[in-house]
């Protein structure tokens, strides 16, 4: 079976907006229950920049290994936290027509309406990305001391967490001290929101290692109910543990002291710093069209992914 290509959508909903991967809009369930319809489309960025081309059945992919962990944060931390998501079934969703729900299908979390925390909970397990550039600048990440000497993609003695700041679309997020953020939404939060990250974050690194595979870090996002009370819990929201929002590196060839492969984008960001390098592309958007190979083999990354942490295979 081969998935039909989704770049956009344009359903009878209220509300629309386009996040790089996602439309998102408005909805009324039928229970009279206010929510938000979060559709993943096929698109790709890299660079910050949407590309034109897009990775057909990527969006399933990445919404099927969310839901994955979905039930298994319910399964295992239900104590600790609770996410957003109340339905995957798109005939849920009032209004659409037989063709969209068919398009939409497997692709669509239907999710709580929350107020956003305006902060990127990011917990790393190892030294790599920004926080290898930061180590070998300060020593630090995030202005977390760590031990001297450390490899690119270390592991750390522990698993640290390292906020950052939600940037519009086009800009780079920027890491910030967790001062800073306590600063941004308040200490308290801040503490729930570390504390549940790590717990998150070490739940899903032992299951992946189990699976021969390292999650070497990753990116959660959380929101407030509308109705929630001073000192509530936050939800965990978006997506979660997928190739678009952590690196996993396969455990068999991981070594210190290099870049390793993953299961993600690679292909393509390495595509994309080759035309750089030879002065076709400057890293602004609009961004160039990409190989049928460069294609190929970046989704076949992402259904390794989903085969791997899913345990079955990807029908797409």
């Amino acid at each position: 079976m081969s998935a039909k290509l989704v770049l956009t959508t344009d359903l009878p909903l209220q509300n629309k907006r386009q996040g790089k991967v996602r439309d998102i809009y408005d909805a009324t369930l039928a229970n009279g229950q206010e929510a938000l319809v979060i559709v993943a489309s096929d698109r790709i960025s890299a660079f910050d920049v949407v590309l034109p081309s897009g990775l057909p059945g990527k969006g399933i992919c990445l919404t099927k290994i969310s839901n994955f962990w979905f039930d298994m944060i319910k399964e295992k931390l239900s104590d600790q936290i609770s996410h957003h998501l109340i339905s995957t079934d798109p005939k849920d969703i009032p209004g659409l027509s037989a063709q969209q729900v068919a398009d939409l299908d497997g692709r669509t979390m239907i999710g709580q309406k929350c107020n956003v925390i305006p902060i990127e909970c990011i917990v790393r397990g190892y030294v790599t990305g920004s926080g290898w550039k930061d180590y070998q600048k300060t020593g630090t990440i995030c202005g977390l001391p760590l031990p001297k000497g450390l490899k690119e993609c270390a592991k750390l003695p522990e698993p640290i967490f390292t906020p950052s700041t939600k940037a519009e679309i086009g800009l780079h997020d920027e890491n910030i001290s967790y001062d800073r953020a306590c600063e941004i939404v308040g200490k308290p939060l801040m503490d729930k929101l570390r504390d549940l990250s790590l717990s998150i974050y070490k739940m899903a690194h032992d299951y992946a290692a189990q699976r021969g595979i390292i999650l070497a870090d990753t990116k959660f996002e959380f929101g407030l109910p509308f109705d929630a009370a001073d000192g509530a819990t936050p939800i965990l929201i978006d997506e979660v543990l997928t190739p678009d929002s952590s690196r996993f590196w396969p455990a068999d060839s991981y070594e210190e002291g290099r870049d390793q492969d993953s299961f993600d984008k690679q292909y393509i960001r390495n595509h994309l710093q080759e035309l750089t390098n030879a002065g076709k592309w400057d890293k602004t958007a609009p961004g160039p069209e990409l190989p049928q190979n460069i294609i190929t083999n970046t989704m076949a990354k992402y259904k390794d992914a989903h085969k791997i942490i899913v345990g079955t295979d990807l029908d797409i």
